[in-house]
């Protein structure tokens, strides 16, 4: 007697031969991230012994230690903050000198699912994101933080002597490197709001007050309370959204989809 349930009628799987692509996607996954965590061990590795860990923070503490007053020093509060505080810089430092290497490994990953025009869009920002990262860390290094050391410690009584903690040190610093690496990505944020439709180069130049208020505030926020490190990051937000709005109308442009380009130039 033949089976006539129309349950069980010959129908295609659908995840038929779904599985192995997939594993594949994940293989090709973790063999990128080992890439990316063996570039950054190999710098911490290179780093650990020339300048090494302790060399690391001295440097990354020479702008408050200039202003100290003579004979002053860091301290350290807690017992392992010696040895961990110094480790926590190398990897830090280890990790954005690999950046580049991290960061085209998540390209080589995504690429080939992306048309040649999203392609054209992704490589240039990895890119122009990653330098104006760097930058804006190391505006903050020779620029800010020496006018910001200098008048905190200017408001400091004769009666106190300065000995800041190292760890408290470490964070104060990785929150302004954060807070001006990101503000210098301003105009890649530009462009994608452009490029994804949420707003217009139009919409930008007239919403180019509001936009100055958001930045007052935010870094009123982020900065310490200091007139001068404050207008230096406002002005660089502001001078950045100027440069993204010029560059969206260049970028943009040059990476539509070919259908756009066809319907633009067909009206």
């Amino acid at each position: 007697m033949s089976d006539t349930n129309p349950d069980k009628t010959d129908k295609p799987d659908e995840l038929a031969g779904t599985e192995q692509p997939f594993v594949q996607h994940l293989m090709e996954l973790r063999d990128r991230m080992i890439k990316a965590v063996i570039a950054i061990g190999v710098a911490a590795a290179v780093l650990a012994f020339f300048p090494g860990p302790g060399a690391l923070y001295d440097i990354m503490a020479a702008p408050l230690v200039a202003t100290l007053p003579k004979g002053a020093t860091l301290i350290a509060t807690n017992v392992i903050s010696p040895f961990v505080v110094p480790i926590k810089i190398l990897f830090m430092a280890a990790f954005m000198i690999a950046l580049p290497i991290v960061l085209y490994q998540v390209w080589a990953f995504v690429a080939p699912g992306l048309y040649s025009h999203e392609k054209k869009l992704v490589m240039p920002l990895v890119v122009s994101s990653t330098l104006l990262f760097f930058i804006g860390v190391a505006f903050c290094y020779f620029v800010v933080f020496g006018q910001v050391f200098s008048f905190i410690q200017s408001f400091a009584p004769k009666s106190i002597t300065a000995a800041p903690d190292i760890e408290e040190y470490l964070n104060f610093v990785l929150g302004m490197f954060l807070a001006f690496g990101l503000a210098f990505e301003v105009p890649i944020a530009v462009i994608l709001l452009v490029r994804m439709g949420v707003l217009t180069v139009a919409q930008l130049r007239e919403y180019r007050g509001y936009f100055w208020v958001v930045a007052a505030i935010g870094t009123a926020l982020v900065t310490p309370p200091d007139a001068g490190s404050m207008l230096m990051l406002l002005g660089v937000v502001g001078g950045l959204y100027e440069v993204g709005i010029l560059a969206a109308q260049m970028f943009v442009k040059s990476t539509k989809p070919p259908e756009e380009k066809t319907e633009s130039e067909a009206i």
